[in-house]
């Protein structure tokens, strides 16, 4: 499996979106998760809650730093991976798999558009 799955959308922020039908699936991008180093804690929203694009929901922390998340896409979270509370590691372990942090009803999908394809992602990264 490639670094970055052309199958998800990314943000500047590197966060990873995979639409599912009217839900979007979140979480951090191998590019974020590698610069973090090992993830010790993730804060995840409450379910239930109204995100609005780029909005802060939630923060992961690793050994070196803490990162804020921001949330790519509009919607309500109708799923967080609660399986981070024990298991943060699955975020650098599996970041496209089992290391997802929440799911989305999204409000408005057209804004999947505006998100970057692999392709661009890679080329942002590279000019970092």
């Amino acid at each position: 499996m490639s670094n970055y799955p052309e199958n998800l959308k990314y943000s500047k922020e590197h966060e990873w979106v995979k639409v599912d039908g009217n839900v979007a699936t979140v979480g951090i991008s191998f590019h974020a998760q590698d610069a973090l180093g090992d993830v010790v804690y993730v804060e995840l929203p409450p379910v239930g809650k109204e995100l609005k694009v780029m909005e802060e929901f939630g923060v992961v922390e690793s050994v070196k730093s803490v990162s804020s998340l921001f949330c790519p896409i509009s919607g309500k979270v109708i799923e967080v991976n609660s399986a981070l509370n024990s298991s943060p590691q699955a975020v650098n372990e599996d970041p496209y798999g089992k290391g997802w942090i929440i799911k989305i009803e999204m409000s408005n999908p057209v804004e999947v558009n505006s998100l970057l394809s692999s392709q661009d992602y890679i080329r942002l990264i590279e000019q970092q």
